[in-house]
C-alpha cells in the first residue's frame, strides 16, 4: 500500500516525494558533469503538486547532497518537509510555476555564455533554428534585481513572457520543462545559442530570425515535432 503525507492540505504519495527529491539530486550531479554549474550555485526544483514543490537547499553543493537534503515548499516558500533551509531563489522558482501552468521543472544555471550575456544585459538573439524551436524566439534579459529577492523573480516573469527560459541580469539564466529532462534540454541549447551569438558578435554579428519565421517554427516543433519523437506521429 502506498503510503501518503499531507502537505498544503493535500495527499500526496511519499513515493512521489522520493522520487522528485533523487530526480533533482542526479540533476545536480549531471549539471556539474555538464559545466552548468559550480559549488552550490544555481538551483534546482520540481513540482510535486499544485503549491508543493521539492528544491534544492542552500549553499549545500551537489556533488555530495542527498535525497534527504531536498525541501519541500509551498507557494509562499514555506518549508513543508525538510530539515534545511530551501534556495534563496525558492520565490523565484514559486513565481515562474505560477506564471507559467506547463512548468513542471525548473533548472537556475550560471553556464558561462549565458551569463556572459547576462552580465553585458543582452539578450540572446533569435540567430539558431532550435532556440527558436525550443524556447520560442529570442531569450530576453531580465532587469537586474538582488538575488533571493521577490524583485528578482518578478522581473524574470516578465521578462520571460511565457517563453521556456530567461537571463538574470549579472546572475544566469533559468529555464524550465514539462521535466527535468526537458529543462535541461532548453538550459543546453540557450547555452549553444549564447555561445553562438557571443562568436558571431566578434566576428561582425549575425542575423537573426524574423519574429514570423520564429513563431511558424515554434509551433511546428510544439504541435508536430515532440509528437514525432515520441512516436505519436509520423
Amino acid at each position: 500500500m502506498n503510503e501518503t503525507v499531507l502537505l498544503n492540505d493535500k495527499e500526496i504519495s511519499k513515493e512521489i516525494i522520493l522520487s522528485a527529491r533523487e530526480a533533482i539530486v542526479a540533476m545536480g550531479k549531471e549539471l556539474i558533469e555538464r559545466k552548468l554549474v559550480a559549488g552550490s550555485w544555481g538551483n534546482i526544483s520540481v513540482k510535486i503538486a499544485d503549491g508543493v514543490y521539492a528544491v534544492t537547499p542552500s549553499g549545500r553543493g551537489y556533488a555530495n547532497q542527498k535525497p534527504e537534503d531536498i525541501v519541500i515548499v509551498d507557494d509562499a516558500c514555506k518549508t513543508l518537509d525538510g530539515e534545511l533551509t530551501p534556495s534563496s531563489e525558492s520565490k523565484l522558482h514559486t513565481a515562474i510555476y505560477s506564471a507559467c501552468s506547463e512548468a513542471k521543472a525548473i533548472i537556475h544555471t550560471h553556464s558561462i555564455y549565458a551569463s556572459a550575456l547576462a552580465a553585458m544585459r543582452k539578450p540572446v538573439p533569435a540567430i539558431i533554428e532550435d532556440i527558436v524551436q525550443i524556447i520560442g524566439g529570442r531569450v530576453e534579459c531580465a532587469e537586474y534585481a538582488l538575488p533571493g529577492t521577490q524583485k528578482l523573480a518578478d522581473n524574470a516573469v516578465k521578462a520571460m513572457n511565457g517563453r521556456k527560459g530567461v537571463l538574470l541580469a549579472n546572475h544566469g539564466a533559468v529555464c524550465w520543462g514539462k521535466d527535468l529532462a526537458d529543462a535541461l534540454m532548453v538550459c543546453e541549447i540557450l547555452e549553444k545559442a549564447a555561445q553562438i551569438a557571443i562568436i558571431c558578435q566578434s566576428c561582425g554579428g549575425a542575423v537573426e530570425l524574423s519574429n514570423e519565421d520564429a513563431e511558424i517554427m515554434h509551433s511546428f516543433y510544439k504541435e508536430h515535432y515532440i509528437k514525432r519523437q515520441r512516436g505519436e506521429e509520423k
